[in-house]
């Protein structure tokens, strides 16, 4: 860790890290903005259901309608359209209608990829 420095072009009493200044303005000009931070918080936030995580981790693996998904996860229907519904109000997930079921799948390859990363790191041991 750096050490706060005085200099000449410092106030008395004053300190200064020894930070570049160029370096500095890059780091603020790259923060995430206040705005996108509590937007991506929510997310996050949405995503901490024990449920959701399970459907997703179905529908990582294959699309499903509703009576599978709620067969899988021991479930009411009625339970896994409610949060099938607040999946697809985030845009985590789609759906295709065939006949007369509709069946769900993950919107994009994003949520894929956030899902396995996520998965891996929390395989991943301790060193």
């Amino acid at each position: 860790m750096s050490t706060p420095i005085s200099s000449s072009n410092t106030p008395p009493g004053e300190v200064t890290h020894p930070l570049q200044l160029a370096k500095y303005t890059q780091d603020i000009e790259q923060l995430l903005p206040l705005d996108k931070a509590q937007r991506m918080g929510e997310f996050f936030s949405f995503l901490g259901d024990p449920n959701r995580l399970r459907i997703l981790s179905l529908l990582a693996q294959k699309e499903l309608c509703v009576s599978d998904l709620a067969e899988s996860l021991g479930m009411s229907e009625s339970a896994v359209s409610h949060q099938l519904r607040n999946l697809r109000v985030m845009r985590l997930v789609g759906y295709q209608k065939r006949g007369r079921k509709v069946f769900y799948h993950l919107a994009d390859h994003h949520i894929l990829e956030l899902y396995q990363a996520v998965a891996d790191h929390l395989d991943e041991k301790c060193s």
